[in-house]
């Protein structure tokens, strides 16, 4: 047993897998956003009935996956911005379509990511 511990430790200092478990993820750049976030959203009537026909599109669709019917619709000032996860590309094509259909072209950011991309 003792031997197996040796040999273990061994392996992870020559990997250099132990510095690398010890270390702290660093999100920083993930976490600074220059889009709105949905609670940073103004509810001025104008962008809260543009996000429910962006949604209520979205959800009439059921071939979109799950992931696409709950993504995040974020309005502000007329813009539109798209984020969390689809399952497919497909998906987040479609997506875009829609709110571009409403929401009219150039007032759409799609930062909808493919899962497990």
């Amino acid at each position: 047993m003792t031997k197996t511990r040796a040999l273990l430790s061994s392996l992870v200092i020559a990997t250099g897998l132990g510095v690398a478990l010890a270390q702290e993820p660093d999100n920083t750049k993930m976490n600074q956003q220059t889009q709105p976030t949905a609670d940073q959203a103004k509810n001025n009537k104008s962008d809260v009935k543009l996000a429910a026909q962006i949604r209520r599109a979205i959800l009439k669709d059921k071939a979109l996956s799950t992931y696409a019917h709950n993504i995040k619709i974020v309005a502000q000032d007329g813009k539109v911005t798209l984020r969390g996860p689809v399952k497919t590309d497909a998906d987040k094509s479609a997506v875009e379509q829609k709110a571009t259909e409403i929401a009219g072209a150039g007032n759409v950011t799609n930062e909808l990511t493919v899962k497990g991309q």
